[in-house]
């Protein structure tokens, strides 16, 4: 009868997909078999004679240390997991089987290859913290920072950074940037980057490396969408021997999908809290606001010891304005009203619209109470020159009252109440003019 040669055990265990190592009680590698390479991309003969632990990640060799001492005292080890380093830089994660031979004096393992597995579970692991990070988040800053933290465990990503296309100025805003991002917080040249702009002009994933003097830098971006289109691009970059994959460009795009839901939402809600504490007309905060911001104000200068003024102004002759052209052109000039009073303040003070021609303001630390009048008539003097209608020109003029705290009264209902009853004398004496709350002055 006819035998059959059987091929040496050593090339049948250069066909297995996993493994086979061979380490001495030194912790040498005294044989890996020809899958080795292909996980590892080290070739049998780089590794023979070198030590095990050296091409184990730095941060697993503690643990994979104490394992082997284990396995050499005589229980094996059937699922330890660690992650080694290729010899292209990549980490790679490795499921072992090992035991020790007391009879050669070595350990014998065998090496899986988990890194898909792993990087599966982290990627369903990833993405579903950032769709609880994108609903739960409180602001954008928190949401980019956790982001941030969740992309930078599945992807390399030393650098991160969101950039938001305004299109009414057609310049580009970054409201978070970490880590080596050259450009900094609340920089807005417009295209200063052109694969941003190539990002957020096409709508699609972009990715770039750029190698210099050996070293590579890998460049990933992918847009930020909203229903009106691509509102601006979410990028990660780092630097290293491995880039970015098509696997990670629909990784981002993942992500980037899910910011732009944020930011969609988180934009309505601030624009729904801005509709509801300000003026629709003039955009001027409204009666809730101002006066939320009154009693903050006299707080604080109570605390300091300083003065604040509240103006009340109501526009003299309006209705006629409204009679004779109309309710849009009496809005036009409500809209310009407003205007010529900001442009009379200075930076911390506040113009409020609280009825239909009633305006407040309030001014804040004040040198002298007669710093307050001073401004009320710079307002006086802004609001006479006509305010020109198509083709025709209309006047209206104002009275003011001018109440100044704690002089005119003490919290909120004493100083408005003197304010406003000021305002009343100065209309009632002709309009046109300034009348403070105290004393008999004639007023302005």
């Amino acid at each position: 009868m006819a035998t059959t040669e059987l091929t040496p055990l050593d090339k049948i265990l250069d066909l297995l997909l996993d493994a086979i190592c061979v380490v001495d009680a030194e912790g040498r590698y005294v044989f890996v078999s020809a899958a080795f390479e292909r996980i590892f991309g080290y070739a049998p003969a780089e590794v023979v004679g070198k030590q095990m632990i050296d091409f184990v990640h730095p941060d697993d060799r503690a643990i994979t240390l104490r394992t082997a001492a284990a396995i050499m005292g005589g229980r094996p080890e059937s699922n330890f997991q660690n992650r080694y380093l290729r010899k292209d830089g990549e980490v790679v994660h490795i499921m072992w089987s090992a035991r020790w031979s007391e009879a050669d004096r070595v350990r014998i393992a065998v090496a899986r290859d988990i890194t898909a597995l792993k990087r599966g579970e982290s990627m369903r692991q990833a993405l579903h913290a950032v769709s609880e990070a994108a609903h739960a988040a409180q602001d954008l800053p928190s949401l980019f920072e956790q982001l941030h933290r969740i992309i930078g465990g599945i992807l390399p990503a030393t650098d991160f950074l969101v950039a938001l296309h305004d299109r009414a100025t057609d310049r580009l805003q970054f409201p978070y940037v970490a880590r080596g991002c050259a450009v900094p917080p609340g920089h807005t040249e417009p295209a200063v980057d052109a694969r941003i702009a190539e990002v957020i002009g096409s709508g699609r994933v972009v990715q770039s490396t750029a190698t210099v003097a050996e070293a590579s830098t890998h460049w990933l971006g992918a847009p930020l969408q909203s229903k009106d289109g691509t509102i601006g691009a979410l990028v990660v970059e780092h630097r290293g021997k491995v880039g970015y994959t098509g696997a990670d460009g629909e990784l981002l795009q993942f992500v980037a999908t899910q910011v732009s839901t944020a930011i969609e939402r988180k934009q309505a809600q601030a624009q729904l809290h801005h509709l509801a504490l300000h003026d629709p007309l003039t955009d001027l905060p409204n009666r809730n606001l101002f006066r939320h911001r009154l009693k903050a104000t006299l707080e604080s200068a109570a605390n300091a010891k300083t003065r604040v003024a509240l103006l009340y102004i109501d526009l003299d002759g309006f209705k006629q304005v409204n009679d004779r052209h109309g309710h849009p052109a009496g809005d036009l000039v409500l809209c310009e009203v407003a205007s010529r009073i900001r442009g009379c303040l200075r930076g911390h003070d506040l113009a409020g619209r609280i009825g239909g021609d009633e305006f407040v303001v309030l001014l804040d630390a004040l040198a002298t109470p007669e710093q307050g009048m001073d401004i009320a008539e710079r307002i006086r003097a802004a609001l006479g020159p006509a305010f020109q209608l198509r083709d025709c020109p209309v006047h209206v003029s104002a009275s003011i009252g001018v109440a100044i705290f704690p002089i005119d009264g003490e919290d909120i209902e004493q100083l408005a109440k003197a304010a406003d009853h000021a305002m009343y004398l100065a209309k009632k004496a002709g309009g046109n003019r300034i009348r403070p709350a105290n004393g008999d002055a004639a007023g302005r």
